[in-house]
């Protein structure tokens, strides 16, 4: 299955000022997979595992490039030849010398093709003993598969009928009513790569809920390499409110009366580091960028997959086709989250925003917040067709925007609008320019608001 980030890689390897390249994300997010493949692309891949072959971690000791390079092509019996020759260091985390060697390979060994990855890697880096490699090695941050990403695996037609599609082009019912049929397919597929591969092959629910529950096993298996006994038991609580409860202001006392709030804190943290959950920041949304006026203590989460999100709460992918129950709100809210964290570069470590009105009988919240050519955009996320959108008139009305998008099920649409506004004494009204889009076109949101802005 082809990975967009393919592409990246593969600007990556023509740039005559590349670093070596870390790749970063969860667990079975397809890391080591992406890297087998962009190998091809070269005469000769060499590639050390460290957690199997312990025996080449002392070649790290060396803090001379060349001689690493020699002993590893002994080593390994494989050619090293400038432009000819990827050299993969899989799982680092386990050799930390060989991260402090990026530097040395950089500074004396530009020439050379060296991307490194590794399971939980981002505690490493946390933790990191040796001088870091700042501005000697750049990052490449992989999530789960994208509806788009699951497009190309499934139907690759329609994934280029998306990549061409125009914002003044009507969408025909039957391509509509298909796009709609995958979708709602994802939302329970989710898009880790082991999943998706399953449902390529064969469309094998049950198979697909097995490899989701060996994920999450896994998952909560490496809580004990990250936190104590007891923070493994906050962790699996944590995980476990989080995929029950998502979009929802975290409240510790929520997850557990009896735990302190600094301790499910920490364990929120863990889990965002290990890219198991991510946080929406809670942000003022007066301009940008929206990290400046984030607030304290204020945030919400998402799950890191939506398909392992349904595993999770029970929902069985035989039993729930149609998507007609009390989550599907949520899902929409988890999957939009997803692809938002999709739409930016891959070298940017992506962070999600909202924003929230906290006030008595007059609560408001916008789902997610973005920028866009200097302009803080507001997203509504709504699972049907239909829905208010009281909290964006206000919040409109508030920052005196003109724009905003919504996305849901129903075929795109634009147009103006002016709507009242009820204020505490009085009311008030906002004019603005709606522009409305099916969930499956969040992959093309970039492209669609440079034609639209």
């Amino acid at each position: 299955m082809k990975r967009l980030a393919e592409n990246y890689l593969n600007e990556w390897k023509e740039r005559q000022d590349r670093k070596p390249l870390i790749v970063r994300g969860a667990r079975q997010t397809g890391k080591t997979y992406l890297i087998d493949q962009f190998s091809q692309r070269f005469t000769y891949f060499l590639k050390v595992d460290f957690e199997f072959d312990i025996d080449v971690i002392p070649i790290f000791k060396s803090r001379d490039p060349q001689r690493i390079i020699n002993e590893l092509s002994i080593f390994y019996n494989i050619e090293v030849k400038s432009n000819k020759t990827l050299i993969f260091l899989d799982e680092i985390q386990v050799c930390p010398e060989a991260i402090a060697c990026l530097r040395y390979f950089y500074e004396k060994m530009p020439e050379l093709h060296i991307i490194a990855a590794g399971s939980l890697l981002d505690f490493t880096l946390r933790d990191f003993s040796y001088s870091m490699p700042v501005g000697r090695i750049e990052f490449l941050y992989l999530n789960p598969m994208s509806f788009e990403e699951f497009l190309l695996a499934v139907n690759p037609k329609l994934f280029n009928y998306l990549q061409q599609w125009s914002v003044n082009e009507a969408i025909n019912d039957s391509i509509h009513n298909k796009l709609v049929y995958y979708l709602r397919e994802f939302f329970f597929v989710g898009g880790m790569p082991e999943a998706v591969n399953s449902y390529v092959i064969n469309k094998d629910y049950i198979n697909i809920q097995r490899i989701q529950s060996s994920i999450i096993s896994t998952m909560q298996n490496d809580f004990s390499k990250y936190g104590n006994r007891k923070q493994t038991e906050y962790l699996k609580k944590v995980m476990l409110y989080v995929s029950r409860n998502i979009g929802k202001k975290i409240k510790y006392s929520n997850i557990d009366r009896e735990v302190r709030s600094k301790e499910l804190k920490e364990a929120i943290q863990l889990l965002s580091l290990s890219k198991v959950i991510h946080i929406a920041y809670m942000t003022k949304g007066n301009g940008i960028p929206l990290e400046v006026e984030t607030v304290n203590n204020h945030y919400k989460t998402i799950f890191l997959d939506i398909g392992l999100v349904n595993n999770i709460c029970g929902l069985k992918l035989i039993d729930s086709k149609d998507l007609i129950s009390s989550h599907e709100g949520s899902l929409a809210e988890q999957f939009a989250g997803q692809e938002l964290l999709n739409v930016d570069y891959f070298f940017e470590n992506t962070r999600l925003y909202y924003w929230a009105r906290e006030k008595k009988n007059a609560n408001a919240e916008i789902d997610y917040l973005i920028s866009y050519g200097g302009k803080v955009i507001p997203v509504e996320i709504k699972a049907g067709k239909t829905g208010t959108l009281k909290s964006l008139h206000l919040f409109l009305y508030e920052k005196k925007s003109n724009i905003a998008l919504r996305f849901n099920i129903d075929k795109p649409s634009t147009g103006k609008f002016k709507n009242n506004v009820p204020l505490k004494k009085s009311q008030d009204n906002v004019e603005f320019t709606l522009l409305s889009l099916p969930l499956y076109l969040i992959g093309q949101l970039e492209r669609i608001l440079s034609e639209q802005l």
